[in-house]
């Protein structure tokens, strides 16, 4: 951790020699900032949880916002003057890029509880300190919003240190929680009347930020919508409208006729993928037919799911989202969504179909559904693994039920043309009349020629 943390410092080109970590904010913009912060309601909290600590131990406690700024530095009175000298002071910035290795910073870069002790500081001037670290977050958003640390001359530390620190940022966030709560109770009390209004049209109360608080019929939506834009489209491709409150959103879908849902139809274990949209057969490229069996099997993903299945760990978000982009643009939003990203149409897969006939046992079907290897040019982990899972199926399948017709579907596939044991099988199968006795016979001899 210290090693990866010292690695990002010196791209940022932190000087080890460096004095002291830079001033931003001045003394008379703090008050504003404080004010204005969400951790400001919650200092009394970590106040009791941590200063007796501090003091006795002649260590300091640090608040930090999300950049890593110093916004409030109490504790010890002897270790503040201390730490003034070495620029830890209100105001001043933290960050890994700007102060190099640290409690504050790293816990920042990395998320998590982190202590950084002595030398394991990048920057020299705070080898005399030992200072440990919690990131806070917002139950709201789910984002880090800031940290807490206890921080002090190594000479006074104490194994305890994360451990209380990570405790009063996790009491910080559930004291957050409970007033979250209470305002999402305000908010239904004083505006349930809107979603009783709608008398029984699908709608829901939501927060400012867009989580949602009240929501009639259960179910219609998730979690948390995203308000920045003043429309929301629904999985089932209705479009819901919002409307501001004196706090919060009414989110509510007009009564309309049914409108009837796009037919996306996907064929991908031909030679060629071939996607047919309504009707109309639209050309696509080999990784938007990934995109889209991808989707097709695994329902809602965001553009980092997609990128694992698509690349692996080398997998880059911004690259997948630039290809939805380009492929909500060919098939159009009511078939395409965002947030997560997820096929709103009525998708008809032969893949699926094959796959179907399988887990049905019929395995006839099966072997008529399937035309060969899923997407066959494809390299991406998760179509390697679908493809040699359907192939495996249908072979065990073909070859434990012993239907000729099944077996010579099956042998005309780029899975089977080369099978040695299913050409076995269907040349013991077939009759002696049955002319594909002789192009089964021919073929299972050239195999043996090769081998």
């Amino acid at each position: 951790m210290i090693s990866a943390s010292w690695q990002r410092s010196l791209a940022a080109n932190v000087d080890p020699d460096l004095h002291t970590a830079p001033t931003v904010f001045a003394a008379d913009e703090l008050p504003d900032l404080r004010e204005r912060h969400p951790l400001h309601p919650s200092l009394p909290v970590l106040r009791e949880t941590l200063l007796g600590f501090a003091e006795e131990a002649g260590h300091i406690m640090i608040v930090t916002d999300a950049q890593g700024h110093i916004l409030w530095c109490e504790g010890s009175k002897d270790t503040r003057g201390i730490a003034e000298d070495v620029g830890l002071a209100e105001g001043t910035l933290w960050s890994e890029g700007a102060a190099g290795t640290n409690g504050m910073g790293t816990a920042l870069a990395l998320n998590s509880p982190v202590t950084v002790h002595s030398a394991e500081h990048l920057v020299r001037t705070y080898h005399h300190w030992t200072c440990a670290a919690s990131p806070i977050r917002d139950p709201d958003s789910g984002t880090t919003i800031g940290v807490v640390d206890l921080s002090g001359p190594i000479s006074t530390v104490h194994p305890s240190m994360v451990a209380l620190v990570s405790a009063s940022a996790r009491l910080a966030e559930s004291e957050m929680l409970a007033r979250m709560h209470a305002r999402d109770e305000a908010l239904r009390a004083r505006n349930m009347r809107h979603l009783i209004a709608l008398r029984g049209e699908p709608g829901a109360l939501l927060s400012p930020s867009g989580r949602v608080v009240a929501v009639e019929p259960y179910g219609l939506l998730p979690a948390r919508v995203d308000v920045s834009c003043g429309r929301v489209l629904l999985d089932d491709g209705r479009e819901a409208v919002l409307e501001p409150l004196a706090e919060g959103y009414l989110l509510h879908v007009p009564r309309q006729r049914h409108v009837r849902r796009s037919v996306l139809s996907l064929s991908f274990l031909l030679p060629e993928p071939r996607v047919v949209l309504d009707g109309r057969e639209v050309p696509i490229s080999s990784r938007h037919a990934e995109i889209l069996c991808a989707l097709t099997l695994h329902g809602r993903l965001s553009a980092g799911q997609l990128a694992l299945r698509l690349y692996g760990e080398r997998g880059n978000p911004t690259t997948v989202r630039a290809e939805l982009h380009r492929l909500r643009a060919q098939l159009g939003p009511d078939v395409l969504a965002t947030r997560p990203y997820r096929l709103t149409a009525d998708v008809e897969a032969d893949f699926l179909a094959a796959r179907s006939a399988l887990a049905d046992g019929d395995v006839p079907l099966a072997a008529a559904r399937y035309r060969g290897s899923l997407l066959r040019r494809s390299e991406a982990p998760f179509v390697l693994a679908e493809r040699d899972d359907l192939a495996s199926g249908v072979r065990r399948a073909v070859l434990s039920r012993g239907d000729a017709n099944a077996l010579w579907t099956f042998t005309q596939t780029d899975s089977g043309e080369h099978d040695v044991e299913a050409l076995e099988q269907l040349v013991r199968l077939l009759p002696p009349d049955d002319v594909r006795l002789a192009i089964a016979t021919a073929r299972l001899r050239r195999l043996s020629q090769d081998d």
